[in-house]
């Protein structure tokens, strides 16, 4: 169990977002009786009761762990941490340690929104329960667009190959806990605590991914028009003496899309693993087929209203992808309760003007850079780029939980699909619809899009349009009628 020293990343975070100087260099925490930072020293996390529900299992060893890594892909590593990116730092440290002379302190150097929301900042409110396993990301290292002319074709081998975005992983691997709230207003409540390396081993880049992910969801959580419920709600966070970031969300679901999609095509595979015993009963087969597709399009609704949401607060996720929207259930019998949440903000972006005119931040010249390859270059065409590059994600969503768990598991994955469409078929949905309707396996999903006269199809085709000015906003794919439709 690791004490506690000072937390910088919060001390120096709310400092900006409340305006306040503090002299002291303790721990920031969140006074029951007002909103604002106290003081409070340091101390030992506790960790949760070994014979408590919550925490049925000890820690596990860190060898242990590795065998739990998933990646996350394809996600983007190209936002800015817009928290940061108005602040002057030393090469030193990221997030320097506050002292009486702060020789090092960080500074503002220009205006940005401040965001104010009451977070539980003291380590002591916290209890720890057990490792649930840890995950990466996937960056983007290059961009190359779509080479005219070429017949090149991949092979399932052709690993990291993809001709539009040629995609690495990361350095940082963020491990998740389960927990619950101690003491104050929240007691007993369960919380998700998403713990980012200290800069030792994830470097300056976990400590910006943190920075942001703090800053994104205080600021969307501040939002006059309220809590969005298709977001993964912020309850606080701390820092170890190490370094490691802990972010504390609040836990309403463990399982993620990916996880769905993947549980569903096993189950696909043993069903027609039994063949005949399983044809006799053609009714009860459609009943499943029908909440299924009931399923997958709620999932589909919630992730989109929850980007909507973010994009009608200037905000860019940036990371969407099958792990990153959180489930409450993935029973489809329970459809009707289902609230899909976005997760992973670590690389979200502002957009809104000021911010757009301010310049480029470090891990956002990714995205500014694939944005003038495409032909935008003022602030009000980046920022439609930014919003157009989010729906294309959004996109490669559709498109998974419209194959994965309607086909038998290993036939399809989300690398080899974006392969297809990208690659393949760049990005002609017709064609591809085509090639996926003579492959017997994949005939469930052609079905799926089908519905509506080929709604589905024409919904994904305009949503990975070439042209990025061609493509929907986070509204118009909800009131598609694709969207809207009931399902036969």
């Amino acid at each position: 169990m690791s004490s506690f020293s000072e937390s910088p990343i919060f001390t120096d975070l709310f400092l900006l977002l409340y305006s306040e100087l503090v002299e002291d260099s303790s721990t920031l925490a969140t006074s029951p009786d007002d909103s604002s930072p106290v003081l409070s020293p340091a101390h030992d996390l506790p960790v949760l009761d070994p014979v408590a529900p919550l925490s049925p299992e000890p820690h596990v060893a860190a060898e242990e762990k590795g065998s739990a890594e998933a990646t996350i892909g394809p996600t983007m590593l190209l936002a800015v941490p817009d928290c940061l990116t108005s602040l002057r730092y030393t090469p030193t440290f990221l997030f320097p340690r506050l002292s009486n002379s702060a020789p090092n302190s960080l500074a503002p150097t220009r205006t940005r929104r401040l965001c104010k929301a009451s977070l539980i900042t003291n380590s002591d409110s916290f209890e720890v329960g057990r490792f649930l396993g840890s995950y990466g990301f996937m960056n983007i290292t290059s961009y190359s667009g779509f080479q005219s002319g070429s017949d090149i074709e991949y092979s399932p081998g052709d690993l990291g190959q993809l001709r539009v975005q040629d995609v690495g992983e990361g350095n940082v691997k963020i491990s998740l806990y389960e927990g619950r709230v101690s003491q104050g207003p929240l007691r007993g409540t369960s919380v998700l605590f998403k713990v980012y390396p200290g800069q030792r081993a994830g470097g300056m880049e976990a400590d910006m991914m943190a920075a942001n992910e703090l800053n994104a969801h205080s600021f969307l959580q501040s939002s006059s028009k309220g809590i969005c419920q298709n977001l993964m709600i912020l309850v606080g966070g701390f820092e170890t003496k190490t370094g490691e970031q802990w972010l504390a969300f609040r836990n309403n679901g463990k399982y993620s899309a990916a996880d769905y999609a993947k549980v569903m095509s096993e189950r696909v595979s043993k069903n027609r693993a039994l063949g005949e015993q399983m044809s006799w009963n053609q009714f009860e087969q459609e009943i499943t087929i029908k909440r299924r597709r009931c399923f997958v399009l709620k999932l589909l609704q919630g992730a989109i209203r929850g980007l909507a949401f973010m994009h009608d607060q200037d905000r860019l996720h940036q990371s969407l992808g099958p792990s990153s929207v959180v489930l409450n259930t993935i029973v489809e019998r329970d459809a009707a309760y289902l609230v899909p949440r976005l997760r992973d903000l670590a690389f979200s972006v502002d957009i809104g003007y000021s911010s757009l005119d301010e310049g480029r931040g470090t891990l956002s010249e990714g995205l500014w850079r694939r944005a003038s390859a495409a032909g935008a270059y003022t602030p009000m065409e980046k920022r439609a780029f930014g919003i157009a590059d989010d729906i294309y994600e959004a996109g490669l969503l559709f498109a998974y939980l419209a194959f994965v768990p309607f086909c038998e598991a290993g036939i399809v994955d989300s690398l080899s699909l974006q392969r297809l469409l990208e690659s393949t078929f760049k990005l002609d949905v017709e064609a591809t619809r085509e090639y996926c309707l003579a492959d017997d396996r994949l005939l469930d999903a052609v079905k799926f899009l089908d519905l509506g006269d080929g709604a589905g199809w024409e919904l994904l085709q305009a949503m990975l349009n070439p042209d990025f000015r061609k493509r929907p906003i986070a509204e118009a794919v909800l009131n598609h009628r694709f969207m809207t439709s009931a399902i036969p």
